[in-house]
């Protein structure tokens, strides 16, 4: 499959272009009918509010990277990226309309959530779009699962607790982490399971606190997120990844890591032989979780 070409907006090319429009945070179900049928997909880097309103700009679901993989695997061959400054955000939403979707990308078709709004000071909507006779505009609702709105404001709910069965029921996929693993301090080595650790970005969310079946780069793995309160090293959070049957030097190589199920919560042990009594006992769930795991939301 051709790998999806990333285009700044002020390199893109005028051609004729099915576009879908969005910030699309976590690439969730509702963003999926948004972008179902579009060959180019526009969105934003920064995140809007982390320009506008930073103290605002909530825990992003996925990092740039995840997102591209991701829309690439719904079908897309292009994504534009528009670097949001301060100074883009003061186009009005006419001059968004008449230079970036007709005059610079050639639009034919715009396809947009029916919340969407654009333009200095949010005053462009879908029925603005709807109005011009250059493009078909698609207005898609809101997308309910379970009876409520799926929304990235809910996903990071869901992730925080640790439901990653609801957030994945939402996202149409597993909640995924990546980063660098780092040196650890050769901890689970010592206790006989060496984990790949990785530092969360401050800016993503992270699971809550606890023992999780996952993927680490289709590796079924057992991870721990926590301060490890066993030991009192005053780090801060990690997110620790012991790959189940698997021993190999992962240090300094991006790892992404797919959450399947919340085994336990973060428990502090009396002494290192129950600890280790509990890991073994994990590592057996995350198997079992992973080895009856369909891929189905």
């Amino acid at each position: 499959m051709a790998q999806i070409e990333v285009t700044k907006l002020p390199d893109a090319e005028p051609r004729p272009r099915q576009v879908a429009i969005g910030t699309f945070d976590g690439v969730h179900r509702g963003h999926q009918a948004v972008i179902e049928g579009a060959d180019t997909v526009l969105t934003f880097d920064p995140h809007p509010l982390e320009v506008l309103h930073p103290a605002a700009l909530p825990k992003l679901i996925m990092p740039f990277g995840v997102k591209r993989d991701v829309i690439e695997g719904l079908g897309v061959g292009e994504l534009v990226v528009i670097p949001f400054d301060a100074e883009f955000a003061k186009r009005s939403a006419e001059d968004f309309i008449e230079h970036v979707l007709i005059e610079k990308l050639g639009a034919e078709r715009v396809s947009v959530g029916e919340n969407f709004r654009f333009g200095a000071r949010a005053k462009g909507d879908p029925a603005m779009l709807a109005a011009r006779a250059e493009f078909a505009t698609r207005v898609v609702p809101l997308v309910e699962v379970d009876g409520e709105t799926v929304s990235s404001t809910r996903i990071r709910a869901l992730i925080a607790a640790g439901d990653m069965a609801g957030a994945r029921h939402c996202l149409d996929a597993p909640f995924m982490v990546e980063g660098t693993v780092v040196e650890g301090d050769q901890r689970g080595r010592e206790l006989g399971f060496p984990t790949a650790n990785i530092v969360p970005d401050d800016r993503l969310a992270i699971p809550g606190h606890g023992v999780f079946a996952a993927f680490a780069d289709g590796v079924p793995a057992a991870v721990n997120v926590g301060v490890r309160p066993t030991f009192d090293s005053g780090r801060g959070v990690l997110i620790e990844t012991y790959l189940i049957d698997r021993d190999e030097d992962l240090y300094g190589r991006t790892l992404r890591v797919a959450f399947v199920e919340r085994l336990r919560g973060e428990r502090r042990f009396a002494g290192v032989e129950e600890l280790i009594a509990q890991m073994r006992i994990d590592v057996e769930d995350a198997k079992q979780v992973c080895a009856s795991f369909t891929g189905a939301p």
